[in-house]
């Protein structure tokens, strides 16, 4: 599902119009994105969290070849599965 076809379907769903549901899609992405740049998880009862965890530098090899490459330390997104979504998929 692409975002044109998720924000279609949160309109039918929420009887609202395309430009409503898009602008409300876009603000609830803005906000999850600004939290994890704060730092802050994001915590959906039932469907999930999203949060950030820091990844150390490491040196790794390129596939091919032998060279080793020193990859720098970084900030990963996480997200967990909440229980009703983990049971929803199962189901399925």
């Amino acid at each position: 599902m692409k975002k044109a076809d998720f924000i279609q379907a949160v309109a039918e769903k929420a009887g609202l119009s395309k430009k409503d549901s898009q602008k409300a899609v876009d603000a609830a992405l803005e906000t999850i994105n600004d939290a994890l740049v704060a730092g802050k998880s994001v915590s959906f009862i039932g469907f999930g969290t999203f949060s950030t965890a820091p990844r150390a530098a490491r040196k790794a090899r390129v596939p091919g070849t032998d060279r080793v490459v020193d990859v720098p330390a970084t900030t990963a997104v996480k997200f967990k599965v909440g229980k009703k979504l983990k049971e929803a998929v199962a189901k399925s």
